[in-house]
């Protein structure tokens, strides 16, 4: 089992900037790929952006392509995902997720894996 916890969520008004990070603990050895997802009330959970241990490969979803960052400590068994140039839409709950398999080399991302309990998001206009 792999346990994961996010943190760093709030609220900052458009145009700002948040960080939000995971702390991966338990059989971690056995995750091939990280990933955060967003949920908004009613709505299907998408990928936001992602990465592959192996090679530090990255993928971002097109609404936050240019504006997302994300990226792991290893040594920490952590996962991060720097937000800048925060807009309304990006008001969510941002879900860590970790897989392993050929789930990690499907595009769009669509994680089976393990989830943390999200942390929310609030981009203020």
């Amino acid at each position: 089992q792999v346990q994961l916890v996010e943190s760093g969520g709030g609220s900052v008004q458009a145009g700002g900037s948040l960080r939000v990070s995971c702390a991966a603990s338990g059989g971690i050895m056995s995750v091939e790929c990280m990933g955060w997802f967003r949920q908004g009330p009613g709505e299907a959970r998408e990928a936001v952006a992602t990465i592959y241990n192996r090679d530090g490969t990255t993928w971002y979803s097109t609404p936050v392509k240019g504006r997302f960052t994300v990226s792991q400590d290893n040594a920490k068994n952590m996962l991060y995902l720097q937000m800048d140039s925060l807009k309304p839409e990006d008001t969510n709950i941002y879900y860590c997720a970790a897989d392993s398999g050929v789930r990690c080399l499907r595009v769009p991302p669509s994680y089976a894996g393990y989830w943390g309990q999200g942390t929310q998001v609030v981009v203020s206009a």
